[in-house]
């Protein structure tokens, strides 16, 4: 029997954690699983909720942290290499940059046969500044050429990370999206509904705006509160809520600007903080967005298409792989303020699109980012290299 060693940088709210979840619990017997990965960072809420769903307890290593430091990420290593001595892993499969560095050169160092790595976004721009992302990339080169196999989670990570940024073979490069438990997000939609419409007060005839994720620099909020700021001056008879979901180390600037909006047009920004049954807020909204800087692939987008909310996002990252652009949602150039702006007003004045969106937005996703589809991709990679 196989024994896979699956290392995440940590058990916040995102991707990585209900990726690594899926794959631990679902993989077919012939495997043998253990997973670990650190504490969130301060200020970040923990997903731990995500594995204790699905019968998982993985195993904690505190010192490894995201944010770079001689000591504890030596400790984290040390960490590494001693479950691996002990687990002796026929394959260690790391997912994110700080796992993916820490877990692959341990790995490495212990003599693994297999090592594979997981793109769930890259660092490659809008992170760093340019000498700090010039390390990175060859500290990342060096670990791609001893790597069996490198999984990106769309063809246009695929592209940035083997054409552009020239940091693995496409040979040894294999596009393996994302997976979720999606069904959840479509059963008994209006129900759920008047619900959370309900619990947040809002009115029948008040269109509600979500965006939901880290607050923090690189998920651009300041973007998303212009929009909304230029639509309200703009356009004085509409109604809508808006809701910020998460929290991170901008949410008392972005509750500032949010106040500030309030000011002017009543109570219409809401910060929420993170909601963990996010498969019964979803349906309570009419419009879902992102305003990032740079992406992977935004597990609320997915999740937004599967509860039959349509789309408004930035095209960063692999946006294109997610969303279907005109036909589940709208993906806008970065940055650009009035066309982002005169599409989410689109939406918000047009309920048959809206209508359109959401039915084309569950078909899109229902099979494509499922669970079963991910664990079947990945148990194929296996299998090919382990019969190398």
């Amino acid at each position: 029997m196989p024994k896979v060693l699956r290392i995440i940088n940590r058990f916040n709210l995102g991707g990585p954690t209900y990726n690594a979840t899926f794959l631990t619990r679902f993989l077919n017997d012939d495997f043998e699983t253990v997973l670990i990965g650190g504490l969130p960072e301060e200020g970040e809420t923990d997903s731990f909720h995500i594995p204790e769903e699905y019968q998982i307890k993985p195993t904690l290593v505190k010192e490894l942290k995201r944010i770079p430091n001689f000591k504890t990420d030596r400790q984290a290593y040390k960490k590494i290499k001693a479950i691996i001595k002990e687990f002796k892993p026929d394959i260690v499969h790391t997912h994110a940059s700080k796992a993916g560095a820490l877990g692959r050169r341990a790995a490495f160092a212990c003599k693994v046969p297999i090592v594979v790595h997981t793109y769930h976004g890259h660092v490659f721009h809008s992170y760093f500044s340019k000498w700090k992302t010039a390390l990175i990339k060859l500290i990342e080169r060096n670990l791609a050429k001893k790597t069996s196999a490198v999984i990106t989670i769309s063809e246009k990570q695929k592209k940035e990370i083997c054409d552009i940024h020239k940091i693995s073979a496409p040979d040894k490069t294999f596009v393996i999206p994302l997976g979720f438990d999606l069904v959840k997000f479509n059963l008994n939609r209006e129900e759920k509904r008047t619900k959370t419409r309900n619990e947040f007060g809002i009115k029948d005839d008040e269109i509600a705006i979500a965006i939901i994720g880290r607050i923090t620099k690189i998920k651009n909020h300041d973007f998303f509160l212009d929009v909304i700021n230029k639509i309200l001056e703009e356009n004085q008879n509409i109604k809508i809520k808006v809701f910020i979901v998460g929290d991170g180390d901008l949410t008392e600037h972005i509750s500032i600007r949010a106040s500030q909006i309030n000011n002017k047009f009543g109570d219409i920004v809401i910060l929420t903080s993170w909601i963990f049954d996010i498969a019964t807020f979803n349906p309570g909204m009419d419009i879902i967005s992102l305003t990032s800087d740079n992406e992977g692939t935004p597990v609320s987008l997915i999740e937004a298409q599967a509860s039959g909310i349509p789309i408004i996002t930035t095209d960063v990252g692999g946006i294109r792989d997610i969303v279907l652009d005109g036909e589940t949602g709208y993906i806008i150039p970065k940055n650009d303020i009035n066309l982002f702006s005169i599409k989410l007003l689109e939406l918000i004045n047009d309920k048959v699109k809206r209508e359109s969106f959401s039915k084309n937005g569950w078909e899109f996703v229902k099979d494509k980012f499922h669970y079963t589809r991910l664990v079947k991709d990945v148990e194929e990679l296996y299998y090919k290299l382990l019969n190398k």
